[in-house]
């Protein structure tokens, strides 16, 4: 194993911390109706936690409503329920065959409190970037001591290394600034 090894198999970590941190925001309430602020909402079916998503359509017909159609139509109440519980702050009703979600607009408190919430997510995943170039450097290092690298080539891979972190976090802030931008946009 070389040092290019431990810089390949360090950039996949990295990148794959960027897909979470996409995901986490996507979920993230801005005002606007998306399905995808239900992609974590598990509802009870038959005694099984399964994803809304995997038992219903989701639309978003207008920019303030969401619709959920069950394929199962016994589903509409649990559906409604779980939509309650998953303290998203939004209200479900259904007329038997549709679950209609109203998107009510954000209060100031909450624009500030989702904001918090996508900076504490964001720096979730800059810890998780700083852990993926502490194992490589940690690698690096042990790789030298067994004198499989010369020093040269260990300071090489070490700056690789953080400059792939810093491109990373930067990422994280970008993409954590442009969701802030979003929630606090009237």
């Amino acid at each position: 194993m070389s040092e290019k090894d431990v810089i390949k198999e360090t950039r996949p970590r990295m990148e794959t911390v960027i897909e979470d941190f996409r995901r986490k925001l996507a979920a993230v309430r801005t005002g606007r109706a998306a399905v995808s602020i239900l992609d974590n909402v598990m509802v009870d079916y038959y005694g099984t936690p399964t994803p809304l998503n995997q038992m219903a359509s989701v639309h978003a017909p207008e920019p303030q409503m969401l619709t959920v159609q069950p394929w199962d139509q016994t589903q509409v109440g649990p559906i409604e329920k779980a939509i309650r519980a998953a303290d998203l702050g939004l209200n479900p009703s259904n007329d038997g065959k549709l679950v209609r979600i109203p998107i009510p607009p954000l209060t100031e408190e909450r624009r500030k409190q989702l904001a918090k919430q996508v900076h504490d997510v964001a720096e979730d995943h800059r810890t998780a970037v700083r852990q993926a170039r502490r194992d490589a450097n940690e690698r690096l290092k042990k790789m030298l001591k067994d004198k499989v690298i010369s020093e040269d080539a260990e300071r090489d891979a070490l700056d690789e290394i953080q400059k792939l972190t810093n491109n990373y976090i930067g990422k994280i802030d970008e993409l954590s600034k442009s969701k802030e931008h979003e929630i606090m946009s009237v």
